[in-house]
């Protein structure tokens, strides 16, 4: 949620029993870490235990928030970028991915 940076589910599809899979966490923006703890939270209310997260960009911001809450889950990252500004977007980042890729 753009305005109180708040995660907020809108789709949940996942396998009954994710202790049998090796999961892999997509956030293409590794910003707040809002996002990726909250989808964490839900691997791991689900069973899941072999999780890996991937993202394209992120913020020391959120690599600390995950690292907080989930300290032994590897983060893969292409881009380590400097910082998160106010509105919690990373700087210098690629701009919103989301509405990048659906052209909003």
């Amino acid at each position: 949620e753009e305005t109180t940076l708040e995660a907020h589910f809108y789709h949940k599809s996942l396998p009954t029993n994710l202790k049998q899979c090796e999961v892999i966490l997509i956030d293409p923006m590794l910003a707040t870490g809002g996002s990726a703890v909250a989808a964490l939270d839900l691997i791991h209310a689900h069973g899941g235990c072999h999780v890996r997260l991937v993202n394209l960009v992120a913020s020391p911001e959120g690599v600390r928030a995950v690292r907080r809450d989930y300290p032994d889950i590897p983060i893969f990252t292409a881009a380590l970028d400097r910082k998160i500004n106010s509105k919690g977007y990373i700087l210098p980042g690629l701009g919103d991915a989301g509405d990048r890729l659906f052209g909003v």
